[in-house]
């Protein structure tokens, strides 16, 4: 009698946990009510359910994977899938590795729920550092190897990573220690559009996805009526890029977001053709056989002419600089190395349109004056 009660109540169990994990696998399956797919941006899409959205992160480096995955709830109570973090939002504090977030958190209004930051030193953003020298900002350390003591001392609702194509004991540590980390991945996109869309990406985290699309809409009309200016044109000039660092000179891939913007600005580029999304790695020779006559040169990291010439005498062998029109990206910085291309730059690619075809056809742009490019004098 025993025996028969005890493999009923057996049975009744595995029926009720077959029907749990049923109900799992279809909350896991489940369709959602709306999809958000960016219009440039390749690395991030949101799907939205009843009770919670999901932000799901492509992998960009291998095909048809998926880099991370967010489930976002109002409430930590709500059941999720468990195949990504479950993050409570709107965020309220939280720890940011890269320059590249500070705009968009600007431009939704949440730059003040920034309570850590990595290398203060090297930050433009004159309200992030009048709150570090205030004490009101924690040092996190370099981003690429957070201080990990001091993120967790901070209790932010999350931490806001660069992903990289390799293994990141520092963020799995996090996660494993309750800390949610984001992989803002902006950096990987191929065009300055795609890169300024990710303030999508962030503003989901704040419940301001409608304020995000409103800004960046705006964006995308100004980049599109910036670059339709330059239809009367009937001459590029020819440009090159980057410099010598160490021995090596890094030139835009072709598929690179720089090569992209080159184009897109009105200027023939050597390398447009190429098939390399990132940089190119090349020796001095071959970028004096290639761009010798070439006759703008941009992206300089010299800041005078002088300095140009003292950190590789070279470099005079090159039209652009025999003809003074080399180009930084220098404007806006600060004496400790900050640099607000690399910051507010990312959120605006308009700006930095009007910029480069100022460089290349300034008689399109004679009421423009440069915001983030500076001519070496």
């Amino acid at each position: 009698m025993y025996q028969k009660k005890f493999l009923y109540l057996l049975l009744l169990g595995f029926l009720f946990a077959s029907c749990k994990h049923h109900k799992r696998q279809q909350a896991d399956n489940a369709k959602p009510d709306s999809t958000a797919m960016p219009l440039y941006a390749n690395g991030f899409y949101i799907d939205y359910f009843p009770h919670y959205k999901r932000v799901t992160v492509i992998n960009p480096w291998v095909k048809n994977t998926i880099y991370a995955r967010y489930y976002l709830v109002a409430n930590k109570k709500i059941d999720t899938p468990k195949d990504g973090q479950k993050i409570q939002v709107p965020l309220h504090a939280i720890g940011s590795t890269s320059g590249t977030q500070f705009e968009f958190l600007h431009l939704i209004g949440e730059l003040n729920s920034i309570t850590g930051v990595c290398s203060p030193k090297l930050i433009y953003n004159k309200e992030l550092l009048d709150k570090f020298s205030q004490g009101k900002l924690t040092d996190l350390g370099d981003p690429f190897s957070l201080n990990i003591e001091r993120v967790e001392l901070l209790h932010p609702d999350a931490v806001i990573i660069s992903g990289f194509n390799q293994e990141d004991p520092i963020s799995k540590r996090l996660i494993e220690n309750g800390t949610p980390v984001i992989f803002d991945n902006e950096w990987t996109e191929k065009s300055i559009l795609a890169r300024a869309e990710w303030i999508k990406f962030i503003a989901a985290f704040y419940n301001k996805e409608h304020l995000a699309d409103s800004l960046y809409a705006v964006t995308v009309t100004n980049y599109n009526r910036i670059k339709d200016t330059l239809n009367v044109i009937t001459y590029r000039p020819t440009v090159m890029s980057g410099g010598n660092f160490k021995g090596t000179w890094y030139m835009p891939g072709g598929k690179s977001y720089m090569a992209n913007l080159l184009i897109d600005a009105g200027a023939n580029y050597y390398y447009s053709f190429d098939t390399t999304e990132g940089s190119l790695p090349l020796n001095f020779e071959v970028v004096l056989k290639n761009f010798r006559q070439t006759e703008i040169w941009i992206g300089s990291s010299a800041n005078s002419m002088n300095e140009l010439l003292s950190t590789d005498e070279r470099n005079n062998l090159f039209n652009a600089v025999k003809n003074k029109q080399v180009y930084n990206f220098n404007k806006r910085t600060t004496p400790s190395g900050g640099n607000d291309f690399w910051e507010s730059g990312t959120a605006h690619p308009d700006v930095i349109l009007e910029d480069m075809i100022k460089i290349f056809h300034p008689e399109l742009m004679l009421q423009h004056q440069f915001v983030y490019v500076e001519k070496l004098k």
